[in-house]
């Protein structure tokens, strides 16, 4: 008789998303109470890129459907770098204005660094300022990249205490791979970063407890990389041919077929870390709007929020 190996359990962002949302939903209505006015998230886009076209546009709508104020700025792809910084400035500047994020990528004429750096600390909803980069590395408080702190998420959602445990990152980008590790260790795990030039690759990742793959190639992660039972965070968004001519499907950076056989829990692509981006984009906005009216102590913090009162050896 054949015996089929038991399956992982599947993570649904969606529904953790959703979660977060009606959770940011009743603080923003809180908020409104309390000072009579909602949050305010402004979007700058720069350009027609179709994709971020979408993101943006799927911004504004979750934006206002937990009740926040919405601001879209949509510049033409030929606008200034000057001009740009002028725009943010004026965002920095207004008060009904609690969280600003500028779309990436950004016309290859403008400096994106410059621009992120323009945007006021407090305002960052993004997480990508160097002075909150350096807060979540040195244990204050922040507001952190929201792909990160929405893997955290999810990976609590099938393991209240990661404490104790092996985290391996496949990826050392600065949006996702460095401030993930930060957060992990905010969660007491023994952490390694691996990269391009790691030696012997699936060995390393064989012994993680927990899997987080966020380094762009399709399906990079097999199946007999993974420890029997961990917990599999696959970051990746690529889309692959589908087999027919003119087809494509969407595929993250871990092999699922494979994987799913062997993981004790693992999120799907699409449907597991991608919708969470947006749900804690909403949870930093609010968090930052708190801040700017002293509120801060209302609010449960999100991954990387809260200060460590001194970090243990």
């Amino acid at each position: 008789m054949t015996v089929t190996a038991p399956k992982a359990r599947l993570i649904d962002g969606k529904a953790v998303a959703a979660d977060l949302r009606a959770e940011v939903a009743q603080g923003v209505e809180a908020f409104k109470k309390r000072h009579g006015i909602a949050p305010g998230l402004a979007v700058v886009l720069v350009g027609n890129d179709p994709a971020s076209e979408v993101y943006v546009r799927n911004k504004g709508r979750q934006t206002r459907e937990v009740g926040m104020n919405s601001v879209e700025d949509r510049l033409p792809a030929e606008t200034t770098e000057a001009a740009l910084l002028d725009k943010v400035a004026a965002l920095n500047a207004d008060p009904t204005i609690h969280g600003i994020l500028v779309q990436l990528p950004l016309p290859g004429h403008i400096d994106e660094r410059r621009v992120i750096e323009a945007i006021t600390p407090e305002k960052d909803v993004d997480g990508f300022h160097p002075i909150n980069v350096g807060r979540l590395s040195s244990g204050e408080k922040a507001l952190v990249p929201c792909t990160p702190s929405g893997c955290i998420i999810l990976a609590k959602s099938v393991a209240t205490d990661l404490s104790g445990r092996e985290a391996v990152i496949v990826g050392r980008s600065n949006i996702v791979g460095k401030p993930l590790a930060q957060l992990l260790l905010r969660e007491n795990c023994t952490v390694t970063i691996a990269h391009s030039r790691t030696r012997d690759l699936p060995q390393v990742v064989r012994r993680a407890d927990i899997v987080c793959a966020a380094v762009g190639r399709p399906e990079m992660v097999r199946g007999d990389w993974i420890m029997p039972g961990a917990i599999v965070i696959d970051v990746g968004i690529n889309r692959v041919p589908a087999g027919e001519p003119g087809k494509t499907r969407l595929v993250g950076d871990v092999a699922f077929d494979e994987a799913v056989q062997v993981a004790g829990a693992i999120t799907p692509v699409p449907g597991g870390v991608g919708p969470m981006t947006i749900a804690c984009l909403l949870q930093n906005t609010l968090a930052a709007a708190c801040a700017a009216h002293d509120d801060a102590d209302r609010l449960r913090p999100a991954p990387g929020q809260a200060p460590r009162s001194g970090q243990p050896s």
